[in-house]
């Protein structure tokens, strides 16, 4: 009897051990408000520090600008 039982749990036993180290996702659901004045504040310090140029900012900006409160 042992002998039949021993595969059947060693085959029980990887099927656990392989459901554990399954992949996670996590949904995260919200919103955050930022102001005009925060994003436009934060668009200003983006050029000042070169991580945009003045073509972009001035994009970016009259989009902010347009977009409905």
């Amino acid at each position: 009897m042992r002998t039949k039982a021993f595969p059947l749990l060693a085959v029980l036993g990887c099927l656990l051990l392989a459901s554990c180290g399954g992949d996670t996702y996590v949904k995260v659901q919200g919103t955050t408000t930022i102001s005009k004045g925060q994003e436009l504040a934060d668009l200003q310090r983006a050029l000042d520090e070169g991580a945009i140029d003045r073509g972009d900012y001035d994009l970016l900006r009259k989009r902010i600008l347009d977009r409905p409160n």
